[in-house]
């Protein structure tokens, strides 16, 4: 049996994450793929636990480093229980979001040191990464923008603590990611996510096509 494939899918607040993540997962069961959707922080009950631990403002001050700390406490209870097992039973795995997202949030946006991340990535992951990054990327101020309209949409005000973080830090976060996309052009692929809905659907649909074709030679 071969491998399965794994794509993750990263960017910030407010560039559609959740609506490409459907167009990838029918492009993928469209060519005949077993699929698991998931997400991190969270993709089982214990990492969704600590998920709500990370998002939700309690009151109590949250440390960075802590911050960091649970965020791959989640991944590794998620890579264990969820992702490694469904790579060798020969499925795919798509994630919103994966260790690009602690480089690009507790990293550059609350600038934590990067060598303190990359540690952390190769005690839990071994050396697992991703076989495609899809980075949705678009201008801070419009992403915000389309992020309080979706709030305001589903009846919810910025309520979480990344949510919360004012636009400079969303800035470091957006320059996070594109550093890294930098360094691995051979595992990312940018998106303009800028552009319309459908524009940004037809691209990741184009770049999740030439993947599979490339993945099931």
């Amino acid at each position: 049996m071969n491998k399965g494939k794994f794509i993750t899918l990263e960017g910030g607040e407010g560039v559609g994450k959740t609506t490409q993540l459907n167009a990838i997962r029918a492009e993928l069961i469209a060519a005949g793929l077993q699929v698991v959707v998931t997400r991190e922080p969270g993709g089982t009950p214990r990492a969704e636990r600590i998920r709500e631990m990370v998002l939700t403002p309690d009151g109590e001050a949250m440390p960075q480093i802590c911050e960091l700390l649970l965020v791959f406490a989640a991944r590794s209870t998620h890579l264990h229980n969820v992702v490694l097992p469904a790579l060798a039973r020969g499925e795919w795995v798509l994630c919103d979001r994966f260790t690009d997202a602690s480089y690009a949030y507790q990293g550059y946006g609350r600038g934590l040191p990067l060598e303190q991340i990359a540690a952390l990535e190769l005690f839990v992951q071994q050396g697992l990464q991703p076989d495609l990054t899809l980075l949705l990327d678009a201008p801070v101020e419009l992403a915000m923008q389309r992020a309080r309209q979706r709030n305001a949409a589903h009846g919810q005000g910025l309520v979480d603590r990344f949510e919360i973080e004012q636009q400079a830090f969303f800035e470091r976060v957006r320059a996070g990611y594109r550093a890294r996309a930098a360094a691995e052009q051979e595992r990312f692929r940018i998106i303009d996510a800028s552009r319309s809905l459908d524009a940004v659907s037809a691209s990741v649909r184009e770049a999740i096509k030439q993947f599979i074709a490339q993945a099931t030679v």
